[in-house]
Formats: C-alpha cells, sequence, structure tokens
C-alpha cells in the first residue's frame, strides 16, 4: 500500500509561509498585488478563478478579476495588459486560459511584463528556467510538483523521471527543473508522449512517473515500477451516469489500482491541485518583493 502525497496539508505549509512574507511587505507599506484577466464566461474557468481570488484575500493580498467579453479583440487585451503593466499597484498578472480562439494564447502571455508573469509563461522565463537561471518565474503546476517531491522527502537525485506529456504548462517546464544540477533535482529525465514507442516500457523504468498528458486514467498498476513515486496531473471530465451533473473528474492515473503498487502517490483530487494555487501566491509574493528592492 502506497503512501499518499497530501497536497492540500503540504499547500497550507506554503499559503503559511506566503502569509507571513505578506505580513513582512505591509509592515514596510506594501501590499502584494494580483489581477486575474478572464475573458468570456467559460465555467471552469470561473470556478478556478474564484478558489485562486478568495485565497488570495485569505493571505492579504490586493486582489480583483477583470472579467472581459468573449467579443474582446486581441489588440483589446493588449492594451488592458499593458496597463497594467505600467501600474506599479499590480505585482502578478494571470491571464486565465482558456482564451476564445481568435486570441493568439503566445501573443498574450508574450505581453504581460516578465517581472508580473507570475505564471511563469513569458519566454524570458521559459528560458531562465531552461538555463537554470533562479531570477525567473517558474509555472506555477509543474512548481509545484517540485516542493510535492522535496517536501515529502522524494530523491530525486539520481532518479530516472518519466514525464507522461509534452504540453508547454506542464510537462517540458516540469523536465527542465528535473534536469537541472542541485540537491533537488539532477535526475535523468525521460518525456513520453503520442510519438513514442511502448510508452508503458517506458514507465515501468521509472522512479519517479508524472502523468500530465490529459488521457482519463492512462497510467496502470502494470505500467508501475514497485515502490515507484507517481504525481498524478490530470484533470479530465468523464460520464457518470446517475450522478447530478452526469460527469465525474478523474486523474490520467488509474487511482484505485495504482496505489497498490506505488511507493508514494497523489491523490485526484487533493494532490496536486491545491499546489498551483500556493505556488502562485508564492510567486506574486517573490514578485512584490523584487519589485520593493
Amino acid at each position: 500500500m502506497s503512501q499518499l502525497i497530501d497536497g492540500r496539508a503540504i499547500a497550507q505549509q506554503i499559503h503559511t509561509e506566503t502569509a507571513a512574507r505578506v505580513a513582512a511587505l505591509k509592515a514596510r507599506g506594501i501590499q502584494p498585488g494580483l489581477v486575474f484577466i478572464r475573458v468570456g464566461e467559460d465555467p471552469a474557468s470561473q470556478v478556478y478563478v474564484g478558489m485562486k481570488e478568495k485565497k488570495s484575500a485569505e493571505l492579504g493580498f490586493r486582489s480583483t478579476t477583470l472579467v472581459l467579453p468573449v467579443s474582446t479583440t486581441e489588440a483589446e487585451l493588449l492594451a488592458r495588459i499593458d496597463a497594467l503593466n505600467a501600474d506599479p499597484s499590480w505585482h502578478g498578472i494571470l491571464v486565465q486560459a482558456p482564451l476564445p480562439s481568435h486570441i493568439r494564447s503566445a501573443t498574450v502571455y508574450t505581453r504581460v511584463a516578465p517581472e508580473k508573469d507570475v505564471d511563469g509563461f513569458h519566454p524570458l522565463n521559459v528560458g531562465k528556467l531552461l538555463l537554470g537561471d533562479s531570477d525567473g518565474f517558474v509555472p506555477c503546476t509543474p512548481g509545484g510538483v517540485h516542493e510535492l517531491l522535496i517536501r515529502s522527502g522524494v530523491r530525486t537525485e539520481g532518479a530516472e523521471v518519466v514525464i507522461l506529456g509534452r504540453g508547454n504548462i506542464v510537462g517540458k517546464p516540469m523536465a527542465s527543473i528535473l534536469m537541472q544540477k542541485g540537491r533537488t533535482a539532477n535526475s535523468t529525465v525521460t518525456i513520453v508522449h503520442s510519438g513514442s514507442r511502448d510508452a508503458a516500457a517506458h514507465c515501468r523504468r521509472a522512479d519517479i512517473l508524472i502523468a500530465a498528458m490529459g488521457v482519463p486514467e492512462f497510467v496502470k498498476a502494470s505500467m508501475v515500477k514497485p515502490g515507484a513515486t507517481v504525481i498524478d496531473v490530470g484533470v479530465n471530465r468523464i460520464p457518470a451516469p446517475g450522478t447530478p451533473t452526469g460527469t465525474r473528474l478523474v486523474g490520467d492515473v488509474a487511482f484505485e489500482e495504482v496505489k497498490a503498487v506505488a511507493g508514494f502517490i497523489t491523490p485526484n483530487p487533493g494532490g496536486v491541485g491545491p499546489m498551483t494555487i500556493a505556488m502562485l501566491l508564492a510567486n506574486t509574493t517573490r514578485a512584490a518583493e523584487l519589485a520593493s528592492r
């Protein structure tokens, strides 16, 4: 039976640390400011932004959500970002995905000032992460996974790590974090994707298996090395007749069967999700600290 990695408990540790840093800033007359931008009325985005804004208020941030109609043009959105970039009272800017199809996400993320890019998506921050430059901001979800590993005592040095998924939000930055030199990295990293041959064989070699491919319950017990650490980043909605919504959320890992094989495993929900918010607020606090130097 595996040991659960409690993402909620570890996220609370980070929130406690962040609250102390916010209090120290407030003692100097500085209140971290975080603005969320949401374009359209995507139901999931409404929920996610609401959770982030609630937690930021609890920790003492100044925060607000700028809700724009789905008809907003790319130029109009960029002009809003420019205004926020120029306002020193806002230390972090988060543009919630997904954006309407007529707005290019890459263009938008590049427009956010790197020093306010608390999501870690600006090319400058992406480049710094790849180069091992700690001056940049690390994307929140892979940064949260890294903290889960560190604070759970999972050894990464020399570990065989397999990451399922090569996306820009999780897969690529996760690989960049764990391949760096350092006591909490130094891993041998393999990225498995849709073009890989025999994904299961790769997975069975892993000391640490990170699933972030968006395929419901893809990882089965037969794919996991006994005693391995399994991190489930997936969020997938599948049919669930008889439930109020007719659907339910599952991860990329078949949790019930994999937990009998793994040494450590994240539940889903309650694993990686809470860490994403914790890292966002930690990044914003750091942005305020840097701006106040």
